[in-house]
């Protein structure tokens, strides 16, 4: 009997914390066996790089999601970020000054987010689904409702260049993972993040500042949506008001198969590391097996049904 339960406990305690490490490694296993090309330097990078944006983003969407919110404007802070540095560039000629002007812009766009969720107490959905609209406007009266081209050159290596011949992106968003898994698992703040998920009266009582805590990862989570613009206007060589378009759906996405609770109190980086990758593989297949856009969108709106449906589990599980 006892040695029933120390089995039932042992296979909880391992679809708990690594059932998408398990998938994540049958799903890589299967697909280099079955889909050509799939398992190559070339299409390794590839994929990597095709996830940069979602994973930079997926790394203060976990805290948002963690604490028992979520940010819907992520897409559009990302192209308003992006037409921002073009601009910037374009006049001044300064492509230091277009970087940091792209970067506060998305921080500001988190930092009244977080203001009218912390202070003024309005939904997260809503107040995100509001700027998310605002801004995206604002990004097509910004560029003129086109692309706009980046005349500088020299503000194309940050995201073109390459070190030990990989990507910089791909290196940014490594040195990201490991910065914000500090962040979640070594200070302070990330311990508070997830007490005010589980319980935010409790944390209230315990001492935690709930209101600074959540206008702080909002505005971090616009300045990394801002910081992705600009890696991605840099990578596109233009700012385009059409970018990212259902972003926050795959981030959001990403997080949940990572493991991170829709219901606050629960998040891992190796889980967000994970969903990202899983992410980034269906979209790689999809697209080496030559599968119509149109099918696509179905795929992913599956994945994050599923992701949903799993985070349920573990919550009834819990």
């Amino acid at each position: 009997m006892d040695n029933k339960k120390n089995a039932k406990m042992t296979f909880k305690y391992l679809y708990d914390h690594y059932s998408m490490i398990m998938i994540f490694a049958v799903m890589f296993i299967v697909l280099s066996i079955f889909v050509p090309y799939f398992l190559t330097m070339r299409n390794m990078i590839g994929l990597v790089l095709s996830v940069v944006t979602i994973g930079l983003i997926a790394n203060t969407m976990m805290f948002a999601l963690g604490s028992g919110d979520f940010d819907l404007s992520v897409g559009s802070t990302v192209a308003f970020s992006g037409v921002m540095v073009a601009v910037i560039v374009n006049s001044t000629g300064n492509v230091w000054l277009g970087i940091i002007a792209g970067i506060l812009a998305g921080g500001l766009v988190g930092l009244i987010n977080g203001f009218s969720v912390a202070v003024l107490g309005l939904n997260a959905l809503i107040t995100t689904l509001a700027t998310q609209m605002i801004f995206r406007g604002m990004t097509f009266i910004l560029s003129g409702g086109r692309a706009v081209g980046i005349r500088e050159a020299a503000f194309f290596k940050l995201g073109n260049s390459r070190f030990l011949d990989i990507p910089a992106p791909v290196w940014i968003l490594i040195i990201s993972f490991i910065i914000f898994g500090v962040l979640l698992n070594n200070t302070v703040f990330g311990k508070n993040v997830l007490a005010i998920g589980g319980n935010t009266s409790a944390a209230r009582l315990a001492g935690i500042n709930v209101n600074f805590n959540k206008i702080t990862i909002f505005t971090l989570q616009g300045f990394m949506a801002g910081f992705a613009g600009v890696i991605l206007a840099s990578r596109m060589t233009s700012g385009q008001p059409n970018a990212a378009q259902g972003l926050e759906l795959d981030v959001i996405a990403a997080c949940v198969l990572g493991g991170v609770s829709l219901a606050g109190g629960i998040a891992t980086i190796s889980g967000v590391i994970v969903g990202v990758l899983i992410m980034g593989m269906i979209s790689n297949v999809l697209n080496l097996l030559n599968v119509a856009t149109f099918y696509q969108y179905v795929v992913r709106g599956l994945v994050l049904l599923i992701a949903i449906y799993l985070d349920k589990l573990k919550q009834h599980s819990s």
